[in-house]
């Protein structure tokens, strides 16, 4: 049994340290208390974004939970970034960016403060890597608790979220539905607190971060608004305990059979692409091995089985209702699609967690039997070829098709794209080529989901593909491919390519390449220069200059060799 404040009380029962006893006096501790382990609790909740706006609450949940236990409990806050508040605005380049920020703080705050554990109330989809990078960087043992997604909205007897309200603005223009049709929709979209209700990147991220052991059992699955969210929280002061008494830490958690779990689970599920960047930037602050192409060995052998939006037509509640995040890994685990031996944050196996799981309701359709796939490969498939020599990312489910080629319809931003979608200057067999839009690019490599949302509610979605070097939200569908890398603004070719080349986008052979000679290319590689960082002061200057490439994860804690 290991002693659990092994790490704060280089503070607490240090006689050389006398201000740092003082300062936690006055914080409220007594001499007792001074004796205990100390848990930071850090909060990603604000006001302004309904997938955080309950955080706070959940946090002082957890910090009596942790008092029961017998320690003492801190809460503490980092930031946070709506990317469906900020999506289609400049605003939007610094949605990435703010995981590292998290990731930061989180390492900053744990390691300053000489915390023994930390427990993550997280919402958004780029507070749960941010945190757990920021555990995972002091390896010191943790926890990971999701605030939950939302209830779905309801307009005319249709069940709503948050693509509802952004796919109304092409149906509104297109003249699919009135003005005060529109307008309905934008109010009833998003009913509450809670993240975006389908498998977008946020419930894929917890999804995920479940499946790698570093959150409780339907930590997932939960509702926002729920007695279970509630009683989810009664239950962390005592696991984070045990975590300490056993010393359990991320590193013994996070293993490469971890991750391989967790990959299997997001191309079950029909997660988001944004996956591919987090779960590389995940296993770097862990030191395991992870590429995109680990990606692609997950997809070649995993099939997808959940009709959950955005392609399909569930959401995180209705698969909540049917037995979760658990059942289906569960079902995985039966069928050998998981390694069932991996520790998790219960101080117990994978497959211990999962043994009084139930299985998954009978006659459910949420999620399809191994032998009755929606499609018998992955969805999330990773391109290369001479537009993506270092990678990209498609998110292919079959419904728009696997195959596309057409003539490129190029912006080197993302307003001019919308503009020319909403004004119908993107026609029937364009492949719309947004760029510019990359880490060091955007910079921030901003989502893109009010362009692919407005090509869908114009009725293009089978009709028109989008590449870019920028990326997607979780919510996007379509025939879309992101991640582009090289970028535009380090000289990738899709920089290089004109209005009228001909791209073809083969989601069966995993090519993506414009039609153009190797000669033809170097010779406009000779003539191109490249453009200004988008960006003089601050952040986001910072961001561009120490940032990745989306192929290696978007991180910003990699040793330059020249430094």
């Amino acid at each position: 049994m290991s002693e659990i404040n092994k790490y704060s009380k280089h503070v607490t029962q240090n006689d050389e340290r006398p201000g740092a006893q003082s300062m936690l006096h006055a914080a409220g501790l007594s001499d007792a208390d001074l004796q205990k382990a100390q848990v930071g609790i850090v909060s990603c909740g604000w006001e302004g974004n309904p997938c955080n706006m309950h955080l706070n609450g959940l946090a002082k949940e957890i910090k009596q939970s942790v008092a029961k236990s017998n320690m003492i409990g801190l809460v503490y806050h980092t930031s946070g970034v709506s990317d469906a508040i900020s999506m289609g605005t400049s605003g939007m380049r610094f949605s990435l960016p703010s995981r590292d920020i998290i990731a930061d703080s989180v390492e900053m705050v744990t390691s300053a403060q000489w915390y023994d554990g930390t427990i993550a109330v997280v919402g958004c989809d780029k507070n749960m890597p941010g945190a757990l990078m920021g555990i995972n960087r002091v390896n010191r043992p943790g926890i990971i608790l999701y605030g939950g997604t939302i209830k779905s909205g309801c307009h005319n007897d249709k069940k709503l979220d948050i693509t509802s309200a952004f796919e109304a603005v092409g149906q509104k223009m297109s003249g699919q539905i009135t003005p005060e049709e529109f307008k309905n929709i934008v109010r009833n979209a998003c009913p509450g607190p809670g993240a975006c209700g389908g498998m977008y990147t946020a419930n894929t991220m917890a999804s995920a971060i479940e499946a790698l052991g570093m959150s409780m059992p339907f930590n997932s699955s939960f509702p926002a608004v729920s007695e279970q969210k509630t009683n989810e929280t009664r239950t962390i002061g005592a696991a984070i305990r045990i975590l300490l008494e056993k010393d359990i830490r991320p590193k013994d958690i996070q293993t490469r059979a971890a991750f391989e779990n967790a990959l299997r689970l997001i191309i079950v599920l029909g997660g988001s692409t944004n996956a591919v960047i987090h779960m590389i930037a995940l296993a770097k602050s862990v030191g395991v091995p992870l590429t995109m192409n680990d990606f692609q060995e997950a997809s070649n052998k995993t099939p997808l089985l959940s009709d959950l939006k955005p392609s399909g037509q569930f959401v995180m509640e209705e698969l909540n209702d049917v037995g979760g995040v658990p059942g289906v890994m569960k079902m995985m685990l039966k069928e050998g699609l998981l390694h069932g031996d991996c520790m998790t944050v219960t101080g117990k196996t994978l497959a211990e967690n999962l043994a009084d799981v139930s299985d998954l309701e009978q006659g459910q359709k949420v999620v399809m039997p191994l032998d009755e796939p929606l499609k018998k490969e992955g969805h999330l498939q990773i391109l290369y070829g001479n537009l993506a020599s270092e990678g990209a990312v498609a998110k292919i489910t079959g419904k728009e098709g696997e195959v596309f080629e057409g003539r490129a319809n190029i912006f080197d931003s993302e307003d001019d794209a919308n503009a020319a979608i909403l004004a119908g200057k993107v026609a029937e067999g364009d492949v719309v080529v947004i760029r510019f839009c990359g880490p060091k690019g955007g910079p921030g490599m901003p989502e893109m989901l009010k362009p692919t949302a407005s090509i869908m509610g114009m009725g293009l979605g089978k009709k028109v593909a989008l590449i870019t070097d920028g990326r997607f939200s979780g919510a996007t569908h379509g025939f879309v491919v992101g991640h582009i890398t090289p970028e535009a603004q380090t000289g990738g070719a899709i920089a290089l390519i004109q209005n009228g080349d001909t791209i073809k986008i083969d989601g069966v052979n995993n090519r993506l390449e414009v039609q153009l000679s190797d000669a033809e290319l170097q010779e406009r590689r000779n003539n191109w220069i490249a453009p200004k960082i988008n960006a003089n002061h601050g952040l986001l200057l910072k961001y561009a200059h120490f940032v990745s490439t989306a192929s290696e994860g978007c991180v910003t804690d990699t040793l330059d060799p020249q430094l």
